[in-house]
Protein backbone atom coordinates (compact mmCIF):
# COMPACT_ATOMS: atom_id res chain seq x y z
CA UNK A 1 0.00 0.00 0.00
CA UNK A 2 3.31 2.11 -0.07
CA UNK A 3 4.30 4.09 -3.10
CA UNK A 4 7.96 4.70 -4.16
CA UNK A 5 9.04 7.28 -6.83
CA UNK A 6 12.24 6.49 -8.37
CA UNK A 7 14.28 8.39 -10.37
CA UNK A 8 17.07 6.74 -12.54
CA UNK A 9 20.00 8.48 -13.90
CA UNK A 10 22.53 7.26 -16.51
CA UNK A 11 25.77 5.89 -15.44
CA UNK A 12 27.68 7.09 -18.58
CA UNK A 13 30.68 9.39 -17.22
CA UNK A 14 28.87 12.58 -19.70
CA UNK A 15 25.72 12.70 -17.07
CA UNK A 16 27.68 13.77 -14.11
CA UNK A 17 25.33 16.84 -13.99
CA UNK A 18 22.00 14.60 -13.87
CA UNK A 19 23.46 12.47 -11.07
CA UNK A 20 24.15 14.73 -8.58
CA UNK A 21 20.56 16.72 -9.61
CA UNK A 22 19.55 13.36 -9.18
CA UNK A 23 20.96 13.12 -5.54
CA UNK A 24 20.22 16.73 -4.58
CA UNK A 25 16.26 15.72 -5.87
CA UNK A 26 16.19 12.41 -3.70
CA UNK A 27 15.60 11.36 -0.42
CA UNK A 28 17.37 8.23 -0.51
CA UNK A 29 20.06 7.00 -2.57
CA UNK A 30 20.37 3.32 -4.41
CA UNK A 31 23.44 2.61 -5.37
CA UNK A 32 23.12 -0.29 -7.82
CA UNK A 33 26.45 -2.29 -8.07
CA UNK A 34 27.14 -4.82 -10.33
CA UNK A 35 28.35 -8.02 -8.70
CA UNK A 36 30.86 -9.41 -11.22
CA UNK A 37 32.31 -5.74 -11.76
CA UNK A 38 32.13 -4.07 -8.49
CA UNK A 39 33.07 -0.40 -7.77
CA UNK A 40 33.55 1.42 -11.12
CA UNK A 41 34.40 4.93 -11.59
CA UNK A 42 30.53 6.10 -12.44
CA UNK A 43 29.93 4.47 -9.05
CA UNK A 44 32.36 6.75 -6.92
CA UNK A 45 30.83 9.75 -8.55
CA UNK A 46 27.57 8.72 -7.77
CA UNK A 47 28.15 8.08 -3.97
CA UNK A 48 30.63 11.20 -3.92
CA UNK A 49 27.47 13.08 -5.08
CA UNK A 50 24.58 11.39 -2.41
CA UNK A 51 27.44 12.41 0.06
CA UNK A 52 27.62 15.81 -0.48
CA UNK A 53 24.11 16.20 -1.35
CA UNK A 54 23.84 14.42 2.32
CA UNK A 55 21.60 11.46 1.85
CA UNK A 56 21.77 7.99 3.46
CA UNK A 57 22.43 5.17 0.29
CA UNK A 58 21.18 1.68 0.04
CA UNK A 59 23.62 -0.09 -1.97
CA UNK A 60 21.58 -2.68 -4.50
CA UNK A 61 23.74 -5.62 -5.38
CA UNK A 62 22.86 -6.23 -9.01
CA UNK A 63 23.10 -9.72 -11.20
CA UNK A 64 23.41 -11.75 -8.22
CA UNK A 65 22.59 -14.54 -10.93
CA UNK A 66 25.65 -14.52 -13.01
CA UNK A 67 28.25 -17.57 -12.23
CA UNK A 68 31.32 -15.31 -11.91
CA UNK A 69 29.35 -13.17 -9.56
CA UNK A 70 31.20 -11.92 -6.33
CA UNK A 71 29.59 -10.17 -3.43
CA UNK A 72 32.37 -10.38 -1.26
CA UNK A 73 35.10 -8.31 -3.50
CA UNK A 74 32.50 -5.80 -4.08
CA UNK A 75 31.81 -5.31 -0.10
CA UNK A 76 35.17 -5.27 0.11
CA UNK A 77 35.70 -2.06 -2.53
CA UNK A 78 32.46 -0.29 -0.88
CA UNK A 79 34.13 -0.73 2.36
CA UNK A 80 37.82 0.87 1.06
CA UNK A 81 35.78 3.85 -0.72
CA UNK A 82 34.25 4.83 2.65
CA UNK A 83 30.71 2.75 3.19
CA UNK A 84 30.22 1.58 6.24
CA UNK A 85 28.22 -1.85 5.35
CA UNK A 86 25.21 -2.90 7.72
CA UNK A 87 26.71 -6.42 7.31
CA UNK A 88 30.84 -5.56 8.57
CA UNK A 89 29.23 -3.62 11.57
CA UNK A 90 28.37 -0.45 9.57
CA UNK A 91 24.66 1.38 8.83
CA UNK A 92 24.67 0.75 5.23
CA UNK A 93 22.29 -1.82 4.43
CA UNK A 94 23.82 -4.19 1.27
CA UNK A 95 20.61 -6.41 -0.87
CA UNK A 96 21.39 -8.90 -3.07
CA UNK A 97 18.96 -8.29 -5.95
CA UNK A 98 18.87 -9.87 -9.45
CA UNK A 99 17.22 -7.59 -11.86
CA UNK A 100 16.81 -10.73 -14.52
CA UNK A 101 15.28 -13.53 -11.65
CA UNK A 102 13.12 -10.86 -9.68
CA UNK A 103 15.54 -12.07 -6.85
CA UNK A 104 15.79 -9.58 -3.80
CA UNK A 105 13.76 -6.81 -5.42
CA UNK A 106 11.27 -7.44 -2.41
CA UNK A 107 13.54 -7.06 0.07
CA UNK A 108 15.18 -4.05 -1.51
CA UNK A 109 11.80 -2.26 -1.55
CA UNK A 110 10.93 -3.01 2.08
CA UNK A 111 14.08 -1.90 3.15
CA UNK A 112 14.05 1.44 1.33
CA UNK A 113 10.54 1.91 3.02
CA UNK A 114 11.87 0.94 6.03
CA UNK A 115 14.42 3.52 5.42
CA UNK A 116 11.79 5.92 4.95
CA UNK A 117 10.32 5.58 8.53
CA UNK A 118 13.70 5.73 10.24
CA UNK A 119 14.44 8.55 8.61
CA UNK A 120 10.41 10.55 9.34
CA UNK A 121 9.97 11.55 5.71
CA UNK A 122 6.81 13.92 5.69
CA UNK A 123 5.65 17.00 4.15
CA UNK A 124 2.31 19.17 4.42
CA UNK A 125 0.32 18.78 1.32
CA UNK A 126 -1.59 22.07 2.08
CA UNK A 127 1.07 24.21 1.83
CA UNK A 128 2.42 26.59 -1.42
CA UNK A 129 3.58 23.85 -3.78
CA UNK A 130 7.17 23.96 -4.33
CA UNK A 131 8.59 21.49 -6.81
CA UNK A 132 11.92 20.32 -8.68
CA UNK A 133 12.37 19.95 -12.34
CA UNK A 134 13.82 16.80 -13.33
CA UNK A 135 13.82 17.21 -17.07
CA UNK A 136 12.37 19.64 -19.61
CA UNK A 137 11.33 19.90 -23.24
CA UNK A 138 10.09 21.22 -26.06
CA UNK A 139 6.56 18.64 -27.42
CA UNK A 140 5.06 18.98 -30.72
CA UNK A 141 1.79 19.59 -30.15
CA UNK A 142 2.37 20.41 -26.04
CA UNK A 143 4.68 23.33 -26.49
CA UNK A 144 7.32 23.71 -23.57
CA UNK A 145 7.02 20.77 -20.71
CA UNK A 146 8.61 19.79 -17.68
CA UNK A 147 9.12 16.54 -15.34
CA UNK A 148 8.82 18.01 -12.14
CA UNK A 149 9.14 16.19 -8.39
CA UNK A 150 6.68 17.78 -6.14
CA UNK A 151 8.65 18.02 -2.62
CA UNK A 152 6.37 20.28 -0.80
CA UNK A 153 2.49 21.32 -0.97
CA UNK A 154 0.33 20.36 -3.82
CA UNK A 155 0.26 21.41 -7.59
CA UNK A 156 -2.92 21.64 -8.71
CA UNK A 157 -4.52 22.47 -12.72
CA UNK A 158 -4.11 26.06 -12.98
CA UNK A 159 -1.94 27.04 -10.57
CA UNK A 160 0.22 30.07 -11.46
CA UNK A 161 4.25 28.45 -11.78
CA UNK A 162 7.00 30.75 -11.69
CA UNK A 163 10.07 28.61 -12.96
CA UNK A 164 13.73 30.24 -13.63
CA UNK A 165 13.19 32.84 -16.17
CA UNK A 166 9.68 31.28 -17.05
CA UNK A 167 6.36 31.35 -15.74
CA UNK A 168 2.81 30.34 -16.68
CA UNK A 169 -0.64 28.71 -15.19
CA UNK A 170 -0.72 25.25 -15.31
CA UNK A 171 -2.47 23.89 -18.54
CA UNK A 172 -2.57 20.14 -17.44
CA UNK A 173 -0.55 17.91 -15.08
CA UNK A 174 -0.35 14.54 -16.77
CA UNK A 175 1.32 11.47 -14.06
CA UNK A 176 3.70 8.62 -14.78
CA UNK A 177 1.18 6.35 -16.65
CA UNK A 178 0.46 9.25 -19.74
CA UNK A 179 -2.91 10.07 -17.89
CA UNK A 180 -4.42 13.55 -17.21
CA UNK A 181 -4.59 14.42 -13.41
CA UNK A 182 -6.24 17.31 -11.19
CA UNK A 183 -3.68 17.85 -9.00
CA UNK A 184 -0.14 15.91 -7.54
CA UNK A 185 0.84 16.21 -3.86
CA UNK A 186 4.44 15.80 -2.14
CA UNK A 187 6.91 13.11 -3.93
CA UNK A 188 4.70 12.78 -7.07
CA UNK A 189 6.43 13.10 -10.20
CA UNK A 190 4.15 14.73 -13.06
CA UNK A 191 4.57 16.04 -16.45
CA UNK A 192 3.50 19.79 -16.73
CA UNK A 193 2.37 22.05 -19.65
CA UNK A 194 2.00 25.55 -19.73
CA UNK A 195 5.12 27.25 -18.87
CA UNK A 196 6.34 29.83 -20.94
CA UNK A 197 9.15 28.72 -22.54
CA UNK A 198 11.87 25.47 -21.55
CA UNK A 199 13.26 25.61 -18.13
CA UNK A 200 16.35 24.42 -16.99
CA UNK A 201 16.94 21.19 -15.33
CA UNK A 202 17.00 21.54 -12.08
CA UNK A 203 15.72 24.84 -11.81
CA UNK A 204 13.13 24.96 -8.68
CA UNK A 205 9.68 25.19 -9.29
CA UNK A 206 6.80 27.64 -6.99
CA UNK A 207 3.60 28.22 -7.42
CA UNK A 208 2.36 31.66 -6.87
CA UNK A 209 -0.68 33.80 -5.97
CA UNK A 210 -0.39 36.71 -9.32
CA UNK A 211 0.30 35.33 -12.60
CA UNK A 212 1.74 39.20 -13.50
CA UNK A 213 4.04 39.64 -10.47
CA UNK A 214 5.33 36.07 -11.96
CA UNK A 215 5.49 37.77 -15.28
CA UNK A 216 7.61 40.24 -13.75
CA UNK A 217 9.66 38.33 -11.65
CA UNK A 218 10.28 35.82 -14.63
CA UNK A 219 11.38 38.88 -17.32
CA UNK A 220 13.77 40.44 -14.18
CA UNK A 221 15.82 37.27 -14.16
CA UNK A 222 15.69 37.07 -17.84
CA UNK A 223 17.18 40.76 -18.21
CA UNK A 224 19.56 40.01 -15.34
CA UNK A 225 21.37 36.71 -17.08
CA UNK A 226 21.45 38.55 -19.95
CA UNK A 227 23.03 41.59 -18.37
CA UNK A 228 25.71 39.03 -16.79
CA UNK A 229 26.31 37.27 -19.71
CA UNK A 230 27.21 40.96 -21.58
CA UNK A 231 29.51 42.05 -18.81
CA UNK A 232 31.38 38.56 -19.31
CA UNK A 233 31.89 39.55 -22.96
CA UNK A 234 33.11 42.72 -21.66
CA UNK A 235 35.86 41.97 -19.47
CA UNK A 236 38.48 41.33 -22.20
CA UNK A 237 42.13 41.83 -20.22
CA UNK A 238 45.03 41.05 -22.09
CA UNK A 239 45.69 37.61 -21.72
CA UNK A 240 41.78 36.83 -23.49
CA UNK A 241 43.20 39.01 -26.47
CA UNK A 242 46.16 36.64 -27.03
CA UNK A 243 43.86 33.81 -26.35
CA UNK A 244 41.65 35.32 -29.01
CA UNK A 245 44.71 35.92 -31.27
CA UNK A 246 45.33 31.63 -30.59
CA UNK A 247 42.40 30.25 -30.83
CA UNK A 248 41.25 32.27 -34.49
CA UNK A 249 44.64 30.57 -36.02
CA UNK A 250 43.43 27.59 -34.82
CA UNK A 251 41.26 25.15 -37.26
CA UNK A 252 37.27 25.05 -35.98
CA UNK A 253 34.81 22.68 -36.33
CA UNK A 254 31.22 24.35 -36.03
CA UNK A 255 28.42 22.69 -34.18
CA UNK A 256 24.64 22.64 -33.85
CA UNK A 257 23.02 20.66 -31.25
CA UNK A 258 19.59 19.43 -30.92
CA UNK A 259 18.57 16.96 -27.82
CA UNK A 260 15.45 15.76 -27.04
CA UNK A 261 15.81 16.95 -23.45
CA UNK A 262 17.87 19.64 -21.34
CA UNK A 263 19.65 16.63 -19.19
CA UNK A 264 20.71 15.67 -22.49
CA UNK A 265 21.47 18.77 -24.21
CA UNK A 266 23.43 19.73 -20.91
CA UNK A 267 25.47 16.09 -20.81
CA UNK A 268 26.24 16.71 -24.47
CA UNK A 269 27.67 20.43 -24.25
CA UNK A 270 29.81 19.69 -21.26
CA UNK A 271 31.00 16.38 -22.60
CA UNK A 272 32.26 18.39 -26.26
CA UNK A 273 33.75 21.09 -23.95
CA UNK A 274 35.98 18.45 -22.32
CA UNK A 275 37.74 17.21 -25.68
CA UNK A 276 41.32 19.35 -25.42
CA UNK A 277 43.09 20.01 -28.74
CA UNK A 278 45.51 22.06 -29.22
CA UNK A 279 45.05 22.22 -33.16
CA UNK A 280 41.40 22.69 -33.48
CA UNK A 281 38.64 23.86 -30.95
CA UNK A 282 34.77 22.61 -30.97
CA UNK A 283 32.47 25.56 -31.28
CA UNK A 284 28.47 25.15 -30.30
CA UNK A 285 27.17 27.85 -32.07
CA UNK A 286 23.57 26.53 -31.08
CA UNK A 287 21.96 24.09 -29.00
CA UNK A 288 18.77 23.32 -28.07
CA UNK A 289 15.57 21.28 -27.78
CA UNK A 290 13.06 20.03 -29.81
CA UNK A 291 13.51 18.42 -33.31
CA UNK A 292 15.82 19.86 -36.23
CA UNK A 293 14.17 22.83 -38.23
CA UNK A 294 14.72 24.69 -41.74
CA UNK A 295 15.78 27.46 -39.35
CA UNK A 296 18.85 25.15 -38.05
CA UNK A 297 19.55 24.33 -41.54
CA UNK A 298 19.44 27.26 -42.49
CA UNK A 299 22.35 28.54 -39.81
CA UNK A 300 24.32 25.66 -40.68
CA UNK A 301 24.57 26.42 -44.37
CA UNK A 302 25.46 30.26 -43.43
CA UNK A 303 28.11 29.25 -40.71
CA UNK A 304 29.97 25.84 -42.46
CA UNK A 305 28.50 23.76 -39.11
CA UNK A 306 27.75 20.45 -38.72
CA UNK A 307 24.12 19.44 -37.06
CA UNK A 308 23.75 16.90 -34.88
CA UNK A 309 20.74 15.19 -33.21
CA UNK A 310 20.60 13.20 -29.96
CA UNK A 311 17.13 11.18 -29.59
CA UNK A 312 15.28 13.85 -31.80
CA UNK A 313 14.63 13.58 -35.90
CA UNK A 314 14.75 15.30 -38.93
CA UNK A 315 11.83 15.89 -40.46
CA UNK A 316 11.38 15.13 -44.60
CA UNK A 317 11.22 18.60 -45.68
CA UNK A 318 14.42 19.19 -43.42
CA UNK A 319 16.79 16.48 -44.94
CA UNK A 320 15.58 17.49 -47.99
CA UNK A 321 16.54 21.13 -47.35
CA UNK A 322 20.05 20.11 -45.60
CA UNK A 323 21.10 18.07 -49.28
CA UNK A 324 19.86 21.26 -51.29
CA UNK A 325 22.43 23.41 -48.62
CA UNK A 326 24.91 21.26 -48.23
CA UNK A 327 24.62 20.99 -44.50
CA UNK A 328 25.63 17.25 -43.08
CA UNK A 329 22.95 16.20 -40.70
CA UNK A 330 23.55 13.93 -38.45
CA UNK A 331 21.37 11.48 -35.77
CA UNK A 332 21.92 9.73 -32.88
CA UNK A 333 20.97 7.88 -30.31
CA UNK A 334 23.87 6.86 -27.60
CA UNK A 335 26.23 9.77 -26.27
CA UNK A 336 29.27 7.84 -26.82
CA UNK A 337 28.88 7.23 -30.19
CA UNK A 338 28.06 11.50 -30.77
CA UNK A 339 31.30 12.37 -29.19
CA UNK A 340 33.36 9.92 -31.16
CA UNK A 341 31.99 11.07 -34.55
CA UNK A 342 32.39 14.09 -33.15
CA UNK A 343 36.21 13.16 -32.54
CA UNK A 344 36.62 11.81 -36.31
CA UNK A 345 34.70 14.79 -37.30
CA UNK A 346 37.59 16.86 -35.55
CA UNK A 347 40.31 15.01 -36.90
CA UNK A 348 38.32 15.31 -40.44
CA UNK A 349 39.17 18.94 -40.40
CA UNK A 350 43.00 18.61 -39.91
CA UNK A 351 45.97 18.11 -42.06
CA UNK A 352 47.99 15.68 -41.91
CA UNK A 353 51.40 16.48 -40.65
CA UNK A 354 54.53 16.18 -42.80
CA UNK A 355 57.41 14.93 -40.80
CA UNK A 356 60.95 14.74 -42.25
CA UNK A 357 62.96 11.64 -42.21
CA UNK A 358 66.51 12.03 -42.47
CA UNK A 359 68.32 10.13 -45.69
CA UNK A 360 71.95 11.12 -45.72
CA UNK A 361 74.40 13.62 -45.81
CA UNK A 362 77.39 14.29 -48.03
CA UNK A 363 79.93 17.35 -47.93
CA UNK A 364 81.01 19.25 -51.31
CA UNK A 365 84.40 18.74 -51.96
CA UNK A 366 84.45 20.00 -56.10
CA UNK A 367 82.40 21.62 -58.09
CA UNK A 368 82.82 21.26 -61.87
CA UNK A 369 81.41 23.34 -64.74
CA UNK A 370 79.37 21.72 -67.16
CA UNK A 371 78.88 23.17 -70.64
CA UNK A 372 75.27 20.99 -71.32
CA UNK A 373 74.02 20.69 -67.54
CA UNK A 374 75.61 23.56 -65.91
CA UNK A 375 76.92 23.44 -62.71
CA UNK A 376 77.81 19.57 -60.25
CA UNK A 377 78.91 18.81 -56.97
CA UNK A 378 81.45 16.32 -56.57
CA UNK A 379 80.96 14.95 -53.37
CA UNK A 380 81.69 12.65 -50.27
CA UNK A 381 78.88 10.52 -49.04
CA UNK A 382 79.63 11.05 -45.07
CA UNK A 383 76.31 9.22 -44.07
CA UNK A 384 73.62 7.31 -44.84
CA UNK A 385 72.45 7.74 -48.58
CA UNK A 386 72.26 9.93 -51.28
CA UNK A 387 68.83 8.96 -53.07
CA UNK A 388 67.76 10.69 -56.53
CA UNK A 389 63.92 12.27 -55.85
CA UNK A 390 65.03 12.86 -52.32
CA UNK A 391 64.38 16.22 -50.76
CA UNK A 392 67.05 18.07 -50.13
CA UNK A 393 68.37 21.24 -48.18
CA UNK A 394 72.27 22.69 -48.66
CA UNK A 395 73.90 24.18 -45.37
CA UNK A 396 76.61 27.10 -45.92
CA UNK A 397 78.07 28.16 -42.68
CA UNK A 398 75.28 26.11 -40.59
CA UNK A 399 72.73 28.69 -43.10
CA UNK A 400 69.95 27.39 -44.87
CA UNK A 401 70.81 28.31 -48.84
CA UNK A 402 68.53 26.01 -50.69
CA UNK A 403 65.84 23.52 -49.99
CA UNK A 404 64.78 21.18 -53.05
CA UNK A 405 65.58 18.23 -54.78
CA UNK A 406 68.07 15.80 -56.01
CA UNK A 407 67.75 15.63 -59.86
CA UNK A 408 70.46 13.69 -60.77
CA UNK A 409 73.17 11.40 -59.17
CA UNK A 410 76.75 10.19 -60.86
CA UNK A 411 78.99 7.51 -60.13
CA UNK A 412 82.13 7.96 -62.39
CA UNK A 413 80.15 8.33 -65.79
CA UNK A 414 77.44 6.62 -64.67
CA UNK A 415 73.75 7.62 -64.08
CA UNK A 416 72.96 5.81 -60.51
CA UNK A 417 69.85 5.43 -58.29
CA UNK A 418 71.86 6.21 -55.12
CA UNK A 419 74.81 6.25 -53.40
CA UNK A 420 75.75 5.30 -49.76
CA UNK A 421 78.43 6.33 -47.14
CA UNK A 422 82.12 6.65 -47.99
CA UNK A 423 81.38 6.90 -51.36
CA UNK A 424 81.99 10.22 -53.70
CA UNK A 425 79.76 11.17 -56.77
CA UNK A 426 78.66 13.90 -58.43
CA UNK A 427 74.96 15.56 -57.07
CA UNK A 428 72.58 17.89 -59.52
CA UNK A 429 69.96 19.64 -57.78
CA UNK A 430 67.10 20.33 -59.34
CA UNK A 431 67.73 24.42 -59.79
CA UNK A 432 70.46 25.45 -57.78
CA UNK A 433 73.75 26.28 -59.49
CA UNK A 434 75.32 28.07 -56.48
CA UNK A 435 77.73 25.28 -55.09
CA UNK A 436 80.48 26.00 -52.86
CA UNK A 437 83.19 23.85 -51.64
CA UNK A 438 82.13 23.26 -48.35
CA UNK A 439 78.09 23.31 -48.46
CA UNK A 440 76.60 20.26 -46.80
CA UNK A 441 73.88 18.83 -48.63
CA UNK A 442 71.04 16.69 -46.86
CA UNK A 443 69.18 14.65 -48.52
CA UNK A 444 65.45 13.36 -46.51
CA UNK A 445 62.39 11.96 -47.21
CA UNK A 446 59.10 13.61 -46.60
CA UNK A 447 56.26 10.87 -44.53
CA UNK A 448 52.69 11.61 -43.97
CA UNK A 449 51.83 11.29 -40.17
CA UNK A 450 47.80 10.95 -39.84
CA UNK A 451 46.86 13.95 -37.67
CA UNK A 452 46.30 13.87 -33.76
CA UNK A 453 43.82 16.50 -31.69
Amino acid sequence: GQTLTLLDTPGHEAFTAMRARGANATDIAVLVVAADDGVMPQTIEAYNHAKAAGVPIVVALNKMDLPNANPDRVRLGLQQLGIQLEDWGGDTAVVPVSAVTGEGVEDLLERLLLEAEVLELDADPDVPCEALIIEAQLEAGMGPTASVLVRNGTLHVGDIMLCGAHYGKARALIDHLGKRITKAGPSTPVKVLGLSGVPEAGDPLVVVDDEREARDIAAEREMQTRQGELANDRKVNLEDLFRQMEDESRNELKLIVKADVRGSLEAIRDSVAKIKSEKIRVDIIHSGVGEITDNDIGLAAASDALVVGFHVRAMPGVNRLAKQRGVEVRLYGIIYELLGDIEKAMLGRLEPEMRENALGTAQIIEVFELSRSGKVCGCRVEQGVIRVGAKAKVFREGELVYHGQIASLRRFKDDVREVRSGLECGIRLDNFPDFEVGDSIQAFELTEIAAKL
